[in-house]
């Protein structure tokens, strides 16, 4: 029982250090201030679309309502075999919203990754120098354009990651996907302020039309179906690390919408761990392997104390330890993201470790559904 006692602390201890150093780095990400000079970049929205009939027109909406000349963005929407109304929606749209540039293309098939598929399929008809990905399911701020374009400007940045959050409604489900993002995105963001940047999310990210051909595409990371974002940006970070940058302006922030079933989740969650594998960089590789051993650590303390195999209280100090670090990293996110909402629930932090261990063990071997389609690993 000592052995187990003197692991459990010695991977409290790791995953401390490794936390520390995220919330070191957060706090070095300053935010972006925008001013008022006229905007001079040109971008090609690329939206990949497959039955989501049901989100695009408040998506559309937005693009409607940004704040950015229309002349100076296009809407690229890449249907990926859409079995409803998608395409018919994005044509009325358009034909009420003639001033903005827009296309509707079909997605050709050509590797185990249909968003990478996506992309590429429409790159080559690009109309404007600077690339931004997003999803059809995603509501994008007014000045949303506008930020980015104020920080190219301002700086020579060549690939840009911007938060991401839910749009919730008010049940538990809902705030539990909340949770764990905002962890992402603190991660996300810590990661950029220790040099270490390795996650973001195609749900808002932007690169320049010639870094993105300097890096040869998606060439190398097409036989993962996902990772249309993580791995190209580890891609950058080992070829051109400087170019890659962190926007941090709410303004700048995209919603999307989170979702209603469990089996759904898991899906999605396993899809998303599934990239930690094909990760090449090391410090990514082993945070990944801390986080899963701690989260494992915390299921294996609540699973021991029940039987009666581990003194409670031990599990009481790991846990409580594993909190207070969790929330110091979270808590700052919390007020740039989502400045009304600042409690970190005990009910989420108990339950999460065996959803994370859950999906981090399956992503190892199982294979995921998404959008009614089937990938191996």
């Amino acid at each position: 029982m000592e052995v187990i006692i003197i692991v459990f602390f010695l991977i409290t201890l790791f995953y401390i250090l490794f936390i520390g150093q995220l919330i070191s780095g957060y706090h070095k990400i300053k935010d972006f201030e925008t001013s008022s000079i006229p905007p001079t970049t040109k971008f090609s929205l690329i939206v990949p679309c497959r039955n989501e009939a049901k989100n695009l027109p408040k998506f559309l909406q937005s693009i409607a309502h940004l704040n950015y000349p229309k002349d100076a963005f296009e809407l690229i929407l890449i249907d990926d075999f859409s079995t409803d109304n998608s395409a018919r929606i994005f044509n009325q749209w358009r034909m009420q919203n003639g001033r903005i540039e827009t296309t509707l293309l079909e997605n050709l098939r050509l590797s185990n990754s249909p968003k990478k598929d996506a992309i590429t399929r429409a790159v080559p008809i690009l109309k404007h120098p600077w690339i931004i990905t997003t999803d059809a399911d995603c509501v994008v701020a007014p000045n949303w354009l506008q930020v980015l374009d104020q920080y190219i400007q301002q700086t020579q940045a060549e690939m840009l990651v911007g938060a991401v959050v839910y749009k919730t409604k008010n049940n538990w489900f809902h705030h539990f996907q909340q949770f764990e993002l905002l962890a992402l995105q603190a991660t996300t963001i810590g990661s950029f302020g220790i040099g270490k940047p390795f996650m973001c999310n195609g749900a808002n990210f932007a690169y320049s039309k010639d870094f993105f051909n300097r890096l040869g595409g998606f060439g190398g990371i097409n036989d993962r179906a996902s990772g249309d974002d993580v791995l190209l940006l580890q891609k950058a970070i080992e070829k051109e690390p400087a170019k890659v940058q962190f926007v941090k302006n709410p303004q700048n922030i995209v919603r999307t919408k989170p979702e209603n079933d469990l089996y759904q989740l898991f899906m999605q969650r396993v899809r998303w761990a599934s990239k930690t594998s094909s990760y090449k960089n090391t410090y990514a590789q082993m945070l990944a392997v801390v986080v899963l051993l701690m989260n494992t650590a915390i299921v294996a303390g609540i699973l021991l104390s029940l039987l009666g195999k581990l003194d409670y209280r031990i599990f009481l100090i790991v846990f409580t330890l594993k909190y207070l670090i969790d929330y110091s990293l979270m808590y700052p996110s919390k007020k740039y993201l989502l400045p009304h909402r600042l409690v970190l629930p005990v009910a989420s932090s108990l339950l999460y470790p065996f959803f994370s261990v859950l999906v981090g063990y399956y992503s190892l071997f199982g294979s995921f559904t998404w959008k009614g389609r089937s990938f191996s690993k």
